[in-house]
């Protein structure tokens, strides 16, 4: 791994413009808060606390070119009633440090094992992630089931389905531009079609354009390891899930079909609760955050029966 100060930024100068920057827009986050650096083998990782830390553990995993300040419209109405630990996850943008050059997926789950258990060292957790986020939550809940209570999938990357044809062609091209200032206005015209309300509503769209300056900006702060494409599981391991989880999609989401997705869970994962969330596509954290975060706190807030933590394995059953 590189050993120089500012890794994994470009310069000094680059880790100073952006943490400055970080921290500004940290200014927006509603509730009090706690910058915690947590040292383990895998990384220096860096999670933002907020809520009464007598309240149950609520881990936050961003989705990609996300931060921890992706949480910031529904993070009053969670820390209300948890104790949240909003990451930076590790290979990508944010003040996260890592110490591996590569990240294959069994690397992420150690990665985040090592963090929860510094974080939460005695007892199950709750762990909710939202696309990108949404899958490394998946595959830590398949790993790991025993360390974690409930788990919310909120529109995850992968997992569930592939992506669909539309969406993958439309991220293809921006990754082939190469003249300069194009590449800009293609990343704009995707942006517009996969958060759709979010550009009808005046305040989405300030967040959702600022995220598209910051998304230009990365190659210029940070070296980032190349992302792992998030992979989708097979029947077998949904079948094989034990942990009680509730999956939300936009109705209007586009990485792809919400019908198709919740067709799939109900015919191979009885444990998984799959609902549609109305007025909303892949912006579902910036348009609908009310109603989003008052169903994952009432689904978190269910008692766990034991049947919910025992797999299922018949394939007969899975079906019905």
């Amino acid at each position: 791994m590189p050993t120089q100060s500012f890794h994994p930024f470009r310069s000094e100068q680059a880790k100073a413009d952006y943490e400055a920057r970080y921290t500004e827009m940290a200014e927006a986050w509603p509730v009090p808060f706690e910058n915690l650096l947590i040292d383990t083998p895998s990384a220096r990782t860096f999670v933002r606390a907020s809520g009464r830390p007598t309240d149950p553990p609520l881990v936050l995993l961003s989705g990609t070119r996300g931060t921890s300040l992706m949480w910031v419209h529904m993070i009053e109405v969670l820390a209300g009633r948890r104790r949240t630990y909003a990451l930076d996850t590790v290979h990508d943008v944010g003040l996260s440090v890592p110490r591996r050059e590569t990240w294959p997926p069994e690397a992420l789950v150690d990665w985040l094992d090592e963090v929860f258990g510094a974080l939460v060292p005695a007892g199950p957790l709750d762990l909710m992630g939202m696309s990108y986020g949404g899958w490394l939550a998946a595959l830590y809940a398949l790993r790991f089931p025993h360390r974690v209570r409930k788990v919310v999938l909120l529109a995850p990357g992968g997992a569930v389905l592939r992506f669909s044809f539309a969406f993958f062609m439309r991220v293809m091209m921006i990754l082939a531009i190469r003249i300069p200032g194009a590449n800009e206005d293609a990343l704009r015209r995707v942006l517009r079609w996969v958060f759709e309300d979010a550009f009808r509503n005046e305040a989405c769209r300030r967040y959702v354009e600022g995220d598209l300056a910051w998304m230009l900006k990365a190659g210029r702060y940070f070296v980032l390891p190349r992302m792992v494409w998030p992979s989708v599981f097979d029947d077998e391991a949904w079948r094989r899930w034990s942990v009680p989880c509730l999956f939300l999609v936009g109705e209007h989401e586009k990485i792809y079909s919400p019908a198709a997705a919740l067709k799939r869970l109900h015919r191979v994962a009885p444990l998984v609760k799959a609902e549609i969330v109305p007025g909303a596509g892949h912006d579902l954290t910036c348009v609908q955050p009310g109603p989003v975060a008052r169903r994952v706190l009432e689904f978190l807030d269910e008692p766990v029966r034991t049947q919910e933590r025992e797999p299922v394995l018949e394939p007969a059953l899975a079906a019905r």
